[in-house]
């Protein structure tokens, strides 16, 4: 037998694994097909430990399911645009396509070194021409449907990064996702996806993906934000109530609140205060308030202006907004805490009902009128029935949301109030009869701004004619393909480079300006998994036949950081691609979950996988707490690191680095080999003794050729009935274990199948130290077998190299193409069970009884093992809970 060494072992399997292209995917397969898939990484430097964790569960489960029968996709590539890659060569003084190219080459050659079952033909780089291609074929499709538009509108703006910021991409308190600068709002010209076309789809069919977890969609349900609620209109006028402009329209939830009205709100970026400062006429003192506001606005991030501590601010525009619902003029202000991006950028401010709308009415001494009080509320009774308004203040320290009762409120007083209400159902009806106003359903959910005025991102294919305005380039001229020689360092773009930008009008021949923006990173990574089905089409991003016969992905597995952005993202591409006729066609009735496919849905399951800690705190270089993988390969092999990751913790939750923890898996493997190595028969008795005690018992007498001696004790019937004793418990044991490693490789419980495979080399060892002469051969050999067609996919060089040497199965073919062991159910059951006793509730003894044991039998055992504690005392009560325990109540 030789010794275990995975430097040797595991290089010697990965080039042979490479040179019979194992790991490349069938197309038209007879096997019914499985897609595994990992978020791709980003190509920002080495491999980390967070990178190991989410690429070996995925390809645990990859080879799990190849074993069961199934065609296997398992891809790779790289989301390789982006701002980091232009920072990084800024600070190196390099090109962003080869500080991106050398990186990606080095996290191969390590991905490669942990044996990860890639199929490498469909490598996909998302800023090599032959992708990008495709995603500016996809914009243009999307321009055709209706589903592109450029505008002017207020953006978030990250100073550091010199670029524009979807609103998912800032983070609360307003910070930038990348930097962690403080993000400022700007009004410029961009271009947007319109992801709010699909905003009730989006919302709707998260109720379809039973394999997600419950938190990412109550996430992306939250980021969707749908209101029900109604919009009304109001009336612009000047103090004496004469109209002086078009009417302003507010979206609310609450219309029963509608008569507790004081004031009236906008955004600083509604276009009607920029109407006020431009006119000439406006007071000077008003125009100036309105203008320090605005510019003080522009300062702050959404999440610092929304913050409910934070002070509000306010300034009077001298204009007024009538009430429709009983005539009265409320006074127009401008507050900084009221958003553009959501609902109309104007509200009508309820300070009674509002916290915020409360602070602002003391700061500035507007009314609070009451209009929806608790039941217990003592102004109740002094308010009952009371139509008009008689009161305009409370003595209130803060506002009430809740339902209640509505009062000061026409027609509707004494009718309940409250989101959804009798009252505000009723309000929003006369409303409509009025026509000042009609039912309406808001989304939280913004359209997706693509514009980024950096260089290395995917050129956006539009450009610019005097003659004929916005241009798409056409398809035929496509790809726009990103020149490499701009000098970023010397902080050059795209709009510093004319060969770029100055162009002809396909329409009319003359000058065109074509567009210097780059599109959103996220972009690329929104259908990169449909790419991966049909990787080297040159002739259209991806063949339908090929994706419907492969989405949507059976399993993805990334972290929880992209629950919002690409995950989102990825949904909506997918359901636009439907639309425009790209997925879900023809075969569709054949697809693995055709409903979903239809519904757009790309990803059937979702794994979000926990980080890797040390010390609690998250690994990085800034902390100087990152252990490389590299150096724990090259000390314990990929297979110890590969196992030690996934026995550490569930693959959910975070795992706290433990040098220790990877010494003692280390540990375990090497005892593992030595194990089969005697399970198959390859080690003499001695060694097998030695081996059964985890190598550390001194060696039995034997004779010269290293049998060992006959013990005449061991060969007596005794020993005869125990040998046959543990025949049973480990054949037995051996059924159990295989039945609880497939079911916790479906589940993703990987630390507790090693911990069951562990089990049974325990019990292995313990049938070893019997006399070979007593132990039976095929029964261990089984046994081996058993253990490292388990253990494959999670050590695949260490079983491949058992599975060839120690069980002599080379001829058989690699363990990866084995069949996944099957088990025996009732061989697997125990012939008793171990019960606990409680008696008043806490565990007093524990008995064992037949498996199958009659509840009087399980009594009889109970009450005497009880005995001393029950003292004579007759039980009140006793339960049975089968195979579990026994409860007993005494007085």
């Amino acid at each position: 037998m030789k010794a275990y060494d995975p430097q040797m072992i595991e290089p010697k399997w990965q080039a042979r694994w490479a040179e019979a292209g194992s790991n490349q995917t069938a197309e038209n397969s007879e096997k019914p097909n499985y897609y595994v898939l990992e978020m791709f990484p980003y190509p920002s430097g080495d491999v980390h430990l967070g990178h190991v964790r989410n690429y070996t569960i995925g390809d645990v489960l990859s080879r799990f399911q190849r074993m069961r029968g199934f065609n296997v996709l398992h891809p790779i590539g790289w989301d390789s645009f982006g701002l980091p890659a232009e920072n990084a060569a800024i600070r190196q003084n390099s090109s962003p396509a080869t500080w991106t190219y050398t990186n990606i080459e080095r996290q191969q050659t390590s991905l490669a070194r942990l044996g990860f079952s890639y199929d490498w033909s469909r490598v996909i780089i998302t800023s090599d021409v032959d992708y990008y291609h495709w995603g500016q074929w996809i914009f243009l499709k999307f321009w055709e449907m209706g589903l592109v538009e450029r505008r002017t509108s207020p953006v978030n703006w990250c100073p550091s990064c010199a670029t524009v910021l979807a609103n998912e991409q800032v983070l609360g308190g307003g910070f930038c996702w990348r930097c962690d600068s403080p993000v400022e709002r700007r009004e410029l010209k961009q271009w947007f996806f319109k992801i709010t076309e699909y905003a009730e789809e989006l919302l709707n069919d998260l109720d379809k993906l039973d394999g997600w977890p419950e938190r990412v969609k109550q996430m992306q349900a939250n980021w969707i934000g749908k209101s029900q609620g109604a919009e009304v209109i109001f009336e612009l006028c000047d103090e004496h109530g004469a109209l002086v402009g078009e009417p302003l329209t507010v979206f609310t939830t609450r219309a029963d609140t509608l008569f507790g009205a004081s004031f009236f709100l906008l955004a600083p970026e509604h276009p009607f205060v920029a109407q006020l400062i431009a006119d000439d006429n406006q007071a000077a003192d008003t125009r100036k308030a309105l203008e320090d506001l605005v510019r003080s606005a522009a300062t702050n991030s959404v999440a610092e202006r929304s913050s409910g501590e934070r002070e509000k601010t306010g300034a009077f525009t001298g204009h007024y907004a009538k009430n429709p619902v009983n005539g009265e003029l409320l006074p127009i202000w401008v507050s900084d805490y009221v958003l553009m991006d959501y609902g109309t950028g104007a509200v009508m401010a309820v300070p009674s009902g509002d916290q915020r709308d409360f602070e602002f009415a003391r700061k500035y001494g507007l009314p609070i009128p009451p209009v929806i009080l608790a039941p217990d509320d003592p102004l109740l009774k002094a308010l009952a029935g009371q139509r008009e308004r008689v009161q305009n203040d409370v003595d209130w320290q803060e506002a009430y949301d809740g339902s209640g009762v509505m009062v000061q409120s026409g027609e509707f007083t004494g009718l309940a109030g409250g989101k959804d209400s009798e009252g505000a159902a009723a309000v929003i009806t006369w409303l409509e009869g009025q026509g000042v106003g009609r039912a309406a359903v808001n989304y939280r959910l913004r359209d997706w701004l693509i514009s980024r005025q950096r260089y290395w991102g995917n050129p956006i294919p539009a450009l610019y004619c005097d003659r004929c305005g916005i241009v798409p380039v056409p398809e035929s001229d496509l790809p726009v393909v990103l020149p490499l020689d701009v000098d970023v360092t010397a902080g050059k773009g795209l709009a510093d480079y004319p060969q770029f930008h100055e162009v002809i009008c396909p329409r009319c021949g003359g000058p065109a300006y074509r567009e210097t923006d780059t599109m959103d990173t996220f972009t690329c990574s929104s259908w990169y998994f449909l790419r991966y089905t049909d990787a080297h089409n040159d002739t259209a991003p991806f063949a339908s036949t090929r994706a419907d016969a492969w989405l949507p992905v059976d399993q993805y597995i990334g972290g929880i950081e992209h629950a919002i952005l690409h995950l989102l993202y990825s949904r909506f591409f997918t359901k636009a691609l439907r639309d425009a006729g790209l997925l879900g066609q023809g075969s569709v009735e054949l697809s693995k979950n055709a409903e979903l496919l239809r519904s757009g849905e790309p990803f059937a399951h979702l794994l979000t996988q926990g980080m890797v800690k040390l010390n609690g705190e998250v690994m990085s270089k800034s902390k100087g707490n990152v252990v490389a993988p590299e150096d724990m390969i090259a000390t314990y092999g990929a297979d110890a690191l590969r196992v030690y990751i996934l026995f550490m913790a569930p693959p959910d939750k975070d795992l706290e680095w433990s040098q220790e923890g990877l010494e003692g898996i280390w540990r375990f493997l090497q005892r593992l080999w030595r194990q089969v190595f005697t399970l198959s028969g390859q080690v003499g008795q001695v060694e097998a003794e030695r081996q059964a005690d985890g190598g550390s018992r001194d060696a039995h007498a034997a004779d010269a050729t290293g049998a060992r001696v006959a013990d005449p004790v061991k060969a007596n019937p005794a020993a005869t009935a125990e040998a046959e004793e543990l025949r049973i418990l480990l054949n037995r044991e051996t059924h159990r274990v295989i039945g609880k490693v497939s079911a916790d490789l479906k589940r993703f419980n990987f630390n507790t199948a090693i911990a069951a495979l562990m089990e049974l080399s325990n019990s292995a060892s313990r049938y070893l130290r019997l006399p070979l002469d007593l132990r039976d051969q095929a029964l261990s050999h089984r046994v081996a077998t058993t253990l490292v067609l388990l253990l494959a996919p999670m050590a695949p060089h260490f079983c491949e190299e058992l599975w060839d040497n120690a069980l002599g199965n080379a001829a058989r073919g690699s363990v990866h193409a084995q069949n996944w062991p099957s088990f025996d159910a009732a061989l697997a059951q125990p012939d008793s069970v171990e019960l606990a006793v409680q008696v008043n509730g806490k565990i007093k003894a524990r008995v064992c009884v037949p498996l199958h044991a009659s509840e009087d039998e399980v009594r009889e055992e109970a009450l005497a093992a009880a005995a001393s504690i029950l003292a004579g005392r007759e039980p009140k009560k006793l339960i049975i809970v089968p195979n579990k325990l026994v409860s007993i109540v005494v007085e």
